[in-house]
């Protein structure tokens, strides 16, 4: 069994031969899947860490970025031994940069952290309309919505959005979560979500504390 302090420690620290050495190392004795989801979830601990540095300004958004891939890069090599198809999901999350909006870090980064917590993740990709997420919660029922934006008018498409659901009957059964740089907690008020963040690992906190 691998140390799991040891790859908490060097997921924080960004090491990443490190952890891939351990993930390999780990795979190769051919663990159980308890085992496995024990190793994610030092993986995931190890993200908490990150995300404390980038609070506290020791790391920058081009770390938070790679420690996003870095965890996918985890996830792919443990996929064979957390039987990714029978992996208990605590939730889905339906998500999107908005319509006008083109950027798509922030978003990866949400992503990556929320699959390896545990959610199953629909990634609509960028610019993406009122419809299209409409249809999306018809068809999957999801209990999240994550609307990521860069732009300032992005903050008039989410509230669109929300404006969508609420006309489609289908607000109440969902929480929305908005984030990126304009977002703040007036324009969260405005736009009508349950919460705001510009932080990817705050932001999957709050959809853990909605689903559990």
């Amino acid at each position: 069994m691998v140390d799991l302090n040891l790859l908490t420690q060097a997921v924080g620290d960004l090491e990443e031969d490190k952890v891939l050495d351990l993930l390999n190392q780990f795979v190769a004795t051919n663990p159980t899947e308890e085992e496995a989801q024990k190793v994610v979830g030092a993986c995931q601990q190890g993200m908490a860490l990150v995300g404390d540095l980038f609070d506290s300004g020791e790391y920058f958004v081009g770390d938070l970025i790679f420690a996003g891939e870095l965890l996918s890069s985890a996830i792919d090599i443990l996929k064979p031994v957390i039987g990714s198809g029978n992996t208990t999901k605590i939730g889905s999350i339906v998500l999107g940069t908005v319509e006008g909006d083109l950027h798509d870090i922030g978003k990866n980064i949400f992503k990556s952290m929320s699959e390896a917590a545990g959610f199953e993740v629909y990634d609509l990709g960028i610019d993406v309309s009122a419809n299209t997420f409409i249809e999306k919660v018809k068809e999957l029922q999801p209990q999240v919505i994550g609307m990521s934006g860069v732009l300032t008018l992005a903050l008039d498409s989410m509230k669109n959005i929300v404006d969508a659901l609420k006309n489609a009957g289908l607000r109440e059964n969902v929480k929305i979560v908005i984030g990126g740089n304009p977002v703040t907690k007036e324009a969260c008020e405005q736009i009508g979500a349950d919460a705001f963040t510009t932080n990817a690992a705050e932001g999957v906190k709050i959809c853990q504390g909605w689903v559990s």
